[in-house]
């Protein structure tokens, strides 16, 4: 789709053709529906509206009911942010006492419109002419204020009282982007921005080397998944390190600082991903009045059943020494026929290790496996409901 497609696209023409097309997906096929709409429509309006049509039922799962009346493309919606995580960022900007954002490189508009709702003045800046162009009308199709400028980063000079924010791109005709250094900005330009007010999104997979001085570095999961790390900088920096997991949000902030390690309790807890890739895992195990099985691993053990927003926890039924043969035997007593394999630090691969055990019982069961300073170990476990 190009500019002039999509402004035909929001003309009524257009509008009345997405609107049948949505009434008629799942009652046509796609190919007798397109078919059909071309000897009315132009090939390429009707081939932009059954992509949105299709890019909108699949942007739901992301952005929920505010999809059905935004627009995208494939690239554009595989970069968006998810709105719970959107709402997260802007609702603490906006409680900084910001009044205003300026969005470095706003794609299609989807952190703009967080920023908005949590009351803030946005202003973004696209380069791409087609995705300025749908960043507009996704503001306007939410009755948002906002402007929208097709420019390139530099030539855009911020106001006094906008804090800047990056969302650098990290995909290539190749695919994901993991070199800091080969996003667009580049990661001098990022970490300039950082020495004031600043607001950067960026992987999820960021090195804490990588993360300057007097910045804070927030990991957000969003139902299990860590889906991203973002950077606060200047006097919008609040802690060293943050964990925050959602729905919730359920938070925790430290430095990093290394827990009390001993043996296993009654019960074995599993951190969240954010805890874990913040390195804030002993500082959980401190909030929890626990412990680390190992220094090196994010298992944290409990004598007594504890609950934290930020762990799934489990009740240790056997520790055993981790050799096939034995927890064959120990799953077999326990008529234990599907079986749930966590691990860490040891070198096995679940679906392998399950296919080994040759398991027939009836029952369910989870091991989970962790190799200490006195080797493996096999833990079966009863997840906390």
């Amino acid at each position: 789709m190009d500019p002039a497609t999509f402004e035909r696209l929001l003309s009524p023409e257009g509008q009345a053709l997405l609107t049948e097309v949505h009434e008629r997906a799942g009652v046509e096929s796609d190919l007798a529906l397109g078919t059909r709409l071309r000897t009315e429509h132009p090939a390429e309006l009707v081939a932009a509206a059954l992509t949105q049509n299709h890019l909108r039922g699949r942007a739901a799962a992301k952005l929920g009911p505010d999809a059905a009346r935004l627009y995208f493309t494939h690239d554009a919606l595989e970069q968006a942010t998810r709105a719970p995580v959107a709402a997260l960022r802007a609702e603490r900007l906006a409680a900084s006492g910001a009044v205003a954002v300026l969005d470095l490189g706003c794609g299609v508009g989807g952190d703009l419109i967080a920023f908005a709702r949590a009351g803030l003045r946005v202003r973004g800046v696209e380069r791409d002419p087609l995705r300025a162009a749908i960043a507009r009308a996704n503001l306007a199709a939410l009755g948002m204020d906002g402007q929208v400028l097709q420019s390139d980063l530099g030539e855009v000079t911020r106001e006094a009282d906008e804090v800047p924010f990056l969302d650098p791109a990290r995909r290539e005709g190749t695919g994901r982007v993991f070199d800091v250094d080969a996003m667009s900005p580049p990661w001098s330009v990022v970490t300039d921005h950082l020495r004031g007010d600043a607001v950067v999104k960026t992987l999820p997979g960021l090195r804490h080397a990588l993360v300057p001085d007097g910045v804070e570095a927030q990991w957000v999961s969003d139902g299990g998944d860590l889906v991203e790390a973002c950077l606060w900088g200047g006097d919008l920096a609040t802690a060293s390190r943050r964990a925050s997991a959602l729905p919730g949000p359920h938070e925790l902030t430290g430095d990093g600082t290394a827990g009390e390690v001993g043996a296993a309790g009654h019960w074995l807890h599993e951190p969240d991903d954010a805890v874990i890739r913040s390195g804030l895992v002993g500082q959980l195990a401190h909030r929890m009045g626990g412990r680390l099985l190992d220094p090196h691993l994010a298992y944290i053990c409990t004598d007594v059943a504890v609950r934290d927003p930020l762990a799934r926890s489990y009740q240790v039924l056997e520790e055993l020494p981790f050799r096939e043969k034995r927890l064959r035997a120990a799953l077999a007593a326990r008529d234990v026929g599907t079986l749930t394999v966590k691990k860490r630090g040891v070198d096995v691969v679940p679906e392998q290790l399950v296919r080994r055990l040759r398991l027939t019982g009836s029952r369910p069961a989870t091991v989970m496996l962790a190799r200490v300073d006195t080797g493996a170990r096999a833990f079966l476990v009863e997840p906390r409901r």
